[in-house]
């Protein structure tokens, strides 16, 4: 079995702008304190810019005001979906790939991202992106701080879930930060990185990309990196 696993912002979507209203908005009502200015988000997961947004802001947080601002960014993100539906947008490519891979054999395609998993199905669903991805052997920003450790998780959870044993080599993460990258090299798996977010192609070759494209619409990497 060939395990896919999706980053979703700037990979597959691209929230233009709300993403960050509703960080803000939930950030205001975890702290008692308006934003004034985020943390690096690229490749970050979702605990690491809330607890760095609150050092910019003189807030020494904790897990428990971690869950509270999650639990405000779940009903935002619902209560934001036209939102997300009118401003943002899928990336190029995206809905095809995601299609053309459930129709290979063998496939199974979940998501390594560092939103908390009510936003990453909010996101992908309303875009129509969610119907090829197994959210439940997923991993996300609430498993853990850093991304290598989502990405076994979610390794852990697919074989779990499927009762097959997971190689390293039949697993192919994609990403668009070096931050996928790094967690690919780390863990042992190979790396698809799309240059859709902020870093050049160039610059995510040279951090240790298996293969990059410029967008989804190159689709023959993705077919030979699974054979």
């Amino acid at each position: 079995m060939k395990l896919v696993l999706w980053d979703i912002d700037h990979t597959l979507i691209a929230t233009r702008g709300v993403g960050r209203e509703i960080f803000g908005d939930a950030f205001e009502q975890a702290t008692g304190t308006p934003m004034r200015e985020q943390a690096t988000v690229d490749g970050m997961t979702e605990p690491v810019i809330f607890r760095r947004t609150a050092e910019l802001h003189g807030i020494t947080s904790d897990r428990s005001m971690f869950e509270n601002f999650a639990r405000h960014s779940a009903e935002l993100h619902r209560q934001r979906a036209h939102d997300l539906r009118e401003r943002g947008h899928a990336l190029p490519g995206a809905a095809a790939a995601l299609a053309e891979l459930a129709g290979m054999d063998d496939v199974v395609q979940s998501v390594v991202t560092g939103n908390i998993r009510p936003a990453a199905e909010i996101k992908l669903q309303v875009f129509g992106l969610d119907t090829h991805i197994q959210f439940p052997y997923g991993g996300y920003g609430e498993d853990h701080d850093d991304r290598a450790e989502l990405v076994r998780t979610a390794i852990t959870r697919t074989s779990a879930a499927t009762g097959a044993e997971i190689a390293l080599a039949d697993v192919l993460l994609i990403g668009d930060t070096p931050a996928d990258v790094a967690a690919g090299i780390t863990t042992g798996v190979r790396v698809l990185a799309v240059a859709t977010g902020r870093t050049p192609a160039a610059d995510l070759s040279e951090a240790g990309a298996t293969d990059t494209v410029c967008d989804l619409r190159d689709a023959s990497p993705l077919h030979n990196l699974l054979r």
